[in-house]
């Protein structure tokens, strides 16, 4: 049985709750990941993602030099333990469409995330389930039409009328 310890990353970049919104965007390109776990010294908070910030940052019109994380980050983040084992971790990920799990201790401090992509990579046997997790994961959301948005415009995608865009192969 292979464990979240087995397969998890190690070594994760944190922020804080007072680190502010533009820092976590700049880490996350520097990082090349859309997630940074929110932790007060070794203790979880929260996570903020890349749609965190859009979603509770930008449309919100906040500014991301003068905002701090915990105003837009995610609290109440589902965990998993170092010894659970990657059937529960998967389903897990699957009953909350999520792909990546911050791993704690018996402490509670955060010691590691696990992706699907780590357990694609570092566990070959379960290819499998990874694919139907994936699969349930990846289904798509019911748009909230709350009605707060600003934004309007057609709904599109694959209509005939629309044209290609062209490149002039013109750099600029």
């Amino acid at each position: 049985m292979t464990t979240a310890t087995e397969v998890m990353t190690r070594g994760v970049r944190t922020m804080t709750p007072s680190d502010t919104v533009a820092l976590a965007a700049q880490a996350m390109d520097e990082l090349n990941v859309g997630v940074i776990p929110v932790c007060d010294g070794e203790r979880l908070l929260g996570m903020v993602t890349d749609r965190d910030i859009v979603v509770r940052g930008v449309a919100q019109g906040l500014d991301g030099k003068s905002t701090p994380l915990s105003s837009v980050m995610s609290t109440g983040v589902r965990t998993v333990r170092e010894g659970d084992n990657v059937e529960d971790i998967l389903s897990k990920m699957a009953g909350s469409q999520i792909r990546r799990l911050p791993v704690i201790d018996d402490d509670n401090r955060l010691v590691g995330i696990v992706s699907l992509g780590d357990l694609a990579a570092k566990d070959p046997g379960d290819e499998a389930e990874v694919g139907q997790s994936l699969a349930t994961i990846s289904s798509p959301a019911a748009p909230d039409r709350g009605g707060q948005s600003q934004a309007r415009g057609a709904t599109g995608g694959g209509a005939a009328s629309a044209k290609p865009a062209r490149n002039s192969g013109k750099k600029g």
